[in-house]
């Protein structure tokens, strides 16, 4: 993932620990747990412009707000998935069509994605889903349907699917470990 460093950033609180948000002046581009696997390198974020009042990080804090909260299931954001590789962005794109609620395994995304035998690369580029939460990688399951990677920790992923199938708002604030 190429990441500039001219992107804007804020931090945000949330029931399952802090999380960095990042975006262009129209569109956000990175939302990911603090202590994250594949997050962006530290001294690469410390170059991104602070700004928690710029209105594209706002409406997504909002939004992460209400999500966390049980009071929304789907995202409406201007989003820049441009800053992985074609095959990349196009798995992350696929991510956003898992309604909450539902899962799907990763044999099954890599079927979706004409990609039948990249599962491996698919599960790669899953991993590496710049906007946690809001494309939803967390909805991608093992073959069986159990629990597997997940870049901000199993927990995480756990607390998320169990906020979306129940509909139930996650306690405030509760970190879970990375």
């Amino acid at each position: 993932m190429k990441l500039p460093a001219t992107l804007i950033r804020t931090d945000i609180d949330t029931p399952l620990g802090p999380m960095r948000l990042a975006g262009t002046d129209r569109a956000l581009a990175g939302a990911w747990f603090h202590g994250q696997r594949h997050a962006p390198d530290p001294a690469l974020m410390a170059r991104w412009r602070p700004d928690p009042a710029h209105p594209v990080l706002r409406e997504a804090a909002a939004q992460l707000a209400d999500y966390f909260a049980g009071r929304r299931r789907v995202f409406e954001l201007p989003l820049d998935l441009s800053f992985g590789t074609p095959f990349q962005s196009a798995v992350w794109r696929a991510l956003c069509g898992i309604a909450a609620g539902s899962t799907l395994s990763y044999g099954a995304l890599a079927q979706g994605l004409q990609a039948a035998n990249a599962v491996r690369a698919v599960g790669a580029a899953v991993g590496r889903n710049p906007l946690s939460v809001i494309v939803p990688c967390h909805r991608v399951l093992g073959a069986r349907g159990e629990l597997t990677g997940y870049a901000g920790g199993l927990p995480r992923k756990q607390a998320l699917l169990r906020l979306e199938s129940a509909g139930l708002p996650l306690p405030t604030p509760t970190l879970v470990p990375a």
